[in-house]
């Protein structure tokens, strides 16, 4: 498939394999004396999945547990990679997908802010501009300054959140840790999104929350045990689900 300069990300005949060991030994004596425990089988988790993100396009994944969103997803960031196909990626990527992810527990949030949008690809001038607006949004407060292993798993995401949203990437990936802490902030977080829909940018949206997925998508990509069962209106696709699950 040909790249197109309007087509953000290009999923091509995408497939996931995982080793799953049955009952793993983890000493040398269990090793000699149960070695039947080192049986290990391949569990393909995602099977010739074909999927092409217009920019500007807000997209949610469905499907239930297991069936291969968070995979996809961590394939379209590059932490994993696919054991057959291909996936481009056209413009700078930021994503929301494990909680805490990338924060060092023993140093306080503002530090934390520092080292996480540096990943990103901010500078420390670029930072230092953004740094009183990453502190506002997440309403931390005086907590900003304490360990971040001190934090609740909401306070986590509010900071992570805080900083995602806030270094100015063209696609924004988020797994479903929207649904940690309180309403009134992932009501703020969902307002946030709409904002960045409505500049252009890019966003994969994986939930369990489809009145969420309504609200915030035009076009949902239903997975059904690896593969691809539906992808289109998101309230048809939606609805279609609601049918066949419920």
């Amino acid at each position: 498939m040909m790249e197109k300069k309007d087509e953000s990300i290009i999923v091509e005949h995408v497939y996931k394999t995982f080793e799953i060991y049955m009952d793993k030994a983890n000493s040398l004596k269990e090793k000699l004396l149960f070695w039947k425990r080192n049986k290990k089988e391949k569990r393909e988790v995602l099977k010739d999945i074909n999927l092409s993100i217009k920019e500007g396009e807000a997209v949610a994944l469905i499907g239930v547990n297991g069936s291969g969103k968070s995979t996809l997803l961590k394939l379209m960031t590059k932490i994993i990679y696919p054991n057959k196909g291909k996936i481009t990626v056209n413009g700078k990527l930021t994503s929301l997908l494990e909680l805490g992810a990338g924060f060092h527990p023993d140093f306080s949030g503002r530090e934390n802010i520092y080292f996480n949008a540096s990943i990103f690809g901010l500078t420390r001038k670029q930072i230092d501009a953004r740094l009183n607006d990453i502190i506002e949004f997440s309403e931390l407060g005086s907590y900003i300054d304490n360990p971040v292993r001190t934090y609740s798993s909401g306070m986590y995401m509010r900071l992570a959140f805080s900083v995602a949203i806030n270094v100015d990437a063209d696609i924004l990936l988020v797994d479903e840790i929207l649904s940690v802490g309180d309403q009134h902030f992932q009501e703020k977080c969902i307002n946030k999104m709409k904002e960045l829909k409505k500049q252009g940018k890019t966003m994969v949206f994986v939930t369990h929350s489809l009145g969420s997925a309504r609200e915030l998508c035009d076009r949902a990509v239903w997975l059904n045990k690896g593969t691809l069962q539906m992808d289109g209106d998101v309230n048809e696709v939606i609805d279609k689900y609601l049918e066949e699950t419920t």
